[in-house]
């Protein structure tokens, strides 16, 4: 007779294994919306709450981005669990999230029966097709566990596959019947990842093209840096004096206070790197994808091949040469790159050292507010100013603090001049998603305040608060505590800014009816408070550092500041002036 445990005295079910097998793979925390195809594996996590615990989020989108700023944030796969059909398909952004951001990750679908199965049941879809790499979905592997007996084996076989080679979302399907089976099946060991080596010959080619070189330019990002590699690419670095810059929303590959570090190569990219790029005569590209943001719409770089000699590293021997013809491809993890690199031997003597300093002056520049385009020199740039607002973050957020931002102009304020220290400093701190999902920032930070126990620090602006901001509940629920800056200008900022790009004063679908977000955060159990003027700032900032729970700082921002650069009315002007 089965037991209360889900086990009998010979062996368990399904449910209960596939939690030993996650506890085995080093997993202590899941994020999850709980669903009736997997009630074996809830009853396999209440088994073994002492070991691992099951985070309730509110919505399967959180749940996924969750874990996908989990898998970011350490060594191990972030893990979701949802049910079958629409909560598959909420969290779908989450995995086309880890996917584009080269994350490790793991999600657990719920499934109808086998009984069922193929007969459209009740929420029945076909999951190979909806992710599979095979219909050029956004998952690395979907396989679905019929047997129990194997459970060990697929579990293993996904993380293997999430963190080797380019990191990325593995799904496994399981069947409702399958996770009541019994089964005497044990937990596979921990899965380790292994790293492609760079081949010496390619190294001294590399060092060839250096010497040969008059104004290289690192660009390092991706997944599957440690603070190790980071701290090997930083010594790289130093011993050949090369400017680095980092791709777009890996902004903490390297040390931004470092007098090599050049800027970030991304969405409102400092025209002076952009040029910069553009004059390289060589680009070394770590870990990046050199996806359409990095590349500026793949003209800081042209497709198929690059004015600029190209070296392109990266995990992923799929994604060489598949844009980018590059002058060298080298297949290599970033750990066993960038300890690659730090040993290639440097001349005395070297002739960019000025373009160097000249790179990091610009991006030093580039932190002194100017201006907004559109406004008189001495105007103030709105009640709150947001410089302001981002110097006192620097000046109060510990150094560890982990940044987190969903997608929109909000989060340009802190991509130009929050200053990340780096994984060289030991810790992963900038959590932004490269796919430009909107409401990843909230769960990113509280998962990572759940996760690490760190300070977690979230820029928000009102639409894209409102598409995750119930998952402060999950927050409260489960001791997680963030603070959240909401940037309320009443619209989608950046669709409002293209549109007037291009259909200037022709405003539709972009002006917002926005709830009191104070009140709504409260009721979720944070604190909240409203800042009008930027002097009101740094105490309500001190104030949340403090609070035992969370809080969310709402700053109504004037929709006339819209970039760091530039007003919303600057922008018609010129579209109407063309």
């Amino acid at each position: 007779m089965q037991s209360q445990t889900g086990g009998q005295a010979d062996g368990q079910s399904g449910g209960h294994l596939i939690v030993s097998c996650l506890v085995a793979q080093g997993i202590d925390t899941v994020f999850g919306v709980p669903g009736e195809s997997f009630l074996a594996v809830l009853d396999g996590f209440h088994a073994h709450r002492d070991r691992i615990r099951f985070i309730v989020n509110r919505q399967e989108g959180g749940a996924a981005f969750m874990a996908e700023a989990a898998g970011k944030l350490g060594n191990r796969p972030g893990v979701c669990f949802v049910t079958r059909g629409p909560g598959a398909t909420n969290a779908s952004i989450g995995v086309h999230n880890a996917f584009q951001d080269s994350t490790p990750m793991v999600l657990f679908v719920g499934d109808v029966g086998s009984d069922f199965r193929d007969r459209e049941a009740f929420q029945e879809v076909d999951f190979g097709s909806f992710f599979g790499p095979s219909t050029k979905g956004f998952a690395k592997r979907v396989e679905r566990i019929d047997d129990v007996d194997r459970i060990p084996e697929y579990v293993a076989r996904a993380f293997a596959t999430a963190m080797n080679g380019r990191p990325g979302p593995v799904v496994l399907v399981l069947p409702e019947d399958m996770l009541r089976a019994i089964t005497t099946a044990q937990p596979l060991a921990r899965v380790e990842a292994v790293s492609a080596w760079s081949d010496p010959g390619s190294l001294r080619t590399l060092r060839e093209m250096l010497l040969a070189s008059e104004r290289p330019l690192v660009i390092a990002g991706g997944g599957g840096w440690t603070p190790q590699s980071a701290q090997a690419l930083q010594r790289f670095a130093e011993n050949w004096r090369l400017p680095v810059a980092n791709a777009f929303r890996f902004q903490d590959t390297f040390d931004n206070h470092h007098p090599l570090y050049a800027g970030d190569v991304g969405i409102g990219i400092n025209p002076k790197l952009a040029e910069r790029v553009r004059r390289s005569d060589l680009v070394i590209a770590i870990g990046p994808r050199l996806g359409e943001m990095t590349t500026s719409g793949y003209t800081l770089l042209e497709a198929p091949r690059s004015k600029q000699k190209l070296v392109h590293i990266h995990a992923s021997p799929e994604e060489l040469n598949r844009v980018y013809q590059a002058d060298l491809a080298i297949n290599a993890g970033m750990a066993s790159a960038a300890r690659s690199l730090e040993v290639l031997s440097a001349p005395p003597e070297l002739p960019w050292e000025s373009w160097s300093a000249a790179a990091n002056a610009d991006y030093l520049a580039n932190l002194v507010p100017q201006p907004l385009a559109g406004l008189p020199a001495d105007a103030p740039r709105g009640a709150v100013d947001m410089v302001e607002v981002v110097a006192l973050l620097q000046k109060h957020l510990p150094p560890d603090a982990a940044i987190t931002n969903g997608a929109g102009n909000f989060a340009s304020w802190v991509h130009r001049y929050f200053r990340y220290h780096g994984l060289a400093k030991g810790f992963k701190t900038q959590l932004a998603p490269t796919s430009g999902a909107m409401g990843y920032g909230v769960p990113a930070g509280i998962a990572a305040n759940l996760a690490t126990g760190r300070v977690a620090f979230t820029i928000a602006g009102d639409g894209d608060f409102l598409m995750n901001g119930q998952e402060l509940a999950t927050a409260a629920q489960h001791g997680g505590k963030s603070i959240v800056v909401l940037l309320n200008n009443g619209m989608f900022g950046t669709i409002r800014m293209h549109q007037e790009r291009d259909y200037p004063r022709r405003i539709s679908g972009t002006a917002l009816q926005n709830p009191d977000f104070c009140a709504l955060a409260r009721a979720y159990g944070y604190a909240a408070e409203r800042v009008s003027e930027t002097a009101q700032f740094e105490a309500a900032l001190l104030r949340a550092l403090a609070a035992d729970t969370g809080t969310l700082i709402e700053i109504p921002l004037d929709p006339e500041v819209i970039t760091t650069r530039g007003t919303l009315s600057a922008i018609t002007r010129a579209a109407e002036a063309r």
